[in-house]
């Protein structure tokens, strides 16, 4: 990979495919967020908390893990996770082993709402995202993500030094 003190700016067709990423993004989650707010009062990054915890094991992640997995600084989740607590979505407890540690737990009542929840996020997802898109661009921006979220685009990389 090269420094990035050296990199080569974008090219105006490579600015417009950003920003054409970067208004897609945003077009798509305000919808989500509306959705589950006007419908289930529950906002996207809560959603998101809710979902990373149901998957860890044990249904619980140290708050640290816990920022990392939805992108939110260690305050905001934080402050996230204290709102969650006190609706009984969530617990805090002590991780095993580490006095300092602590961990997030999703409550019986967080995974119940979670189910609730996720009929309204996974519509959104279906009508704002996979019904406006094809199989095989389904799947060609699924690899493009995960490339961008790996930090690592092999593909990239040999297309512009070919060019």
């Amino acid at each position: 990979m090269s420094d990035p003190g050296t990199a080569r700016l974008p090219t105006s067709s490579e600015l417009a495919t950003w920003r054409a990423f970067l208004r897609a993004h945003a077009r798509i989650t305000r919808w989500l967020e509306a959705e589950l707010i006007t419908e289930q009062r529950l906002s996207l990054a809560a959603y998101d908390v809710l979902v990373q915890l149901a998957e860890a094991p044990e249904r619980q992640l140290r708050m640290t893990e816990l920022a990392e997995a939805v992108l939110l600084s260690r305050s905001g989740v934080t402050r996230l996770v204290d709102r969650l607590e006190r609706a009984g979505l969530v617990c805090r407890e002590r991780a095993d082993g580490d006095g300092r540690g602590v961990v997030a737990v999703l409550t019986d009542r967080g995974l119940d709402r979670l189910r609730s929840a996720a009929d309204t996020h996974l519509s959104g997802i279906s009508k704002h995202f996979v019904s406006l898109l094809g199989n095989a661009e389904l799947d060609s921006l699924g690899r493009t993500c995960a490339q961008l979220a790996d930090g690592e685009l092999p593909v990239a990389s040999n297309r512009r030094a070919q060019a």
